[in-house]
């Protein structure tokens, strides 16, 4: 019989059996380098990050780009699923359409943040707007194949029993579209995480990429990973704690 705490328990060791053995193989490749700032230990690193916790430095720079990644992911969110939304369902807009999408899915990230920084400034306006610009295509592709794919009966159903537009969309639609959606936000999140970061090294005076930036001028290895690894394991804390459990949950419906 099927043990759900078991099976937790067992997937929790073996994610720290993991990170462990990586730590460690890091830690044996540090003790061969000739140079302590060509390859600086685990030591050194967390040591470094717990001064910059201890001086608020992590802290501030951390909430900036968290801020950006929060904007910029609902903006995306919004404007990728509505748009995927309205090409899926009706055909001329997806033909209208479709050329705009390709050209934005093929448009060099590094384009997008530089015309978005000589068009409106280095503002966060600029670097939030950058950031959704290159997210809005692949959220509104997965929605489209989504909404592509709606089941004709269940929508023959709701004509049958005259629902009203709202109760349309929130009991056919999109208990239908929820898995594109869990799909598209942890992707998008992911592409998001990676794209902030090109944004603060090119064009803010805060946030994770500026200090990597920072460190990268000083040639300041142990600052760049300890910035680095910061932003990483607050990537996983949020994908852990709270992208697989909405996965999970809208998607429960497979177990059954």
């Amino acid at each position: 019989m099927f043990n759900f705490k078991t099976s937790i328990v067992k997937h929790t060791f073996i994610r720290l059996f993991s990170v462990g053995l990586l730590i460690l193989i890091w830690a044996f490749a540090a003790t061969f380098t000739a140079d302590v700032q060509t390859l600086p230990g685990p030591a050194l690193v967390f040591n470094f990050l717990i001064q910059e916790i201890y001086s608020g430095e992590l802290s501030l720079h951390l909430g900036a780009t968290l801020f950006r990644v929060v904007c910029a992911f609902i903006i995306a969110m919004t404007f990728g699923t509505a748009l995927g939304l309205l090409m899926g369902i009706h055909k001329k807009s997806d033909r209208w359409l479709d050329s705009w999408l390709i050209v934005l899915l093929n448009l060099p990230a590094l384009v997008t943040i530089v015309l978005c920084y000589l068009w409106i400034g280095l503002t966060e306006v600029a670097a939030i707007t950058a950031i959704a610009i290159n997210k809005i295509p692949m959220i509104s592709v997965m929605i489209r194949e989504g909404a592509k794919a709606f089941d004709k009966q269940l929508d023959a159903m709701g004509k049958v029993f005259v629902v009203s537009k709202r109760t349309h969309f929130i009991h056919i639609l999109l208990p239908q579209l929820t898995p594109q959606i869990a799909a598209a936000s942890r992707s998008g999140l992911a592409l998001i995480w990676k794209i902030v970061l090109v944004v603060e090294f090119l064009g803010r005076p805060n946030g994770i990429g500026f200090q990597i930036h920072l460190g990268f001028q000083l040639f300041d290895i142990t600052m760049v990973m300890a910035y680095a690894l910061a932003f990483i394991i607050v990537m996983l804390i949020i994908e852990l704690v709270l992208i697989q459990p909405f996965e999970r949950y809208v998607n429960r419906w497979r177990a059954v």
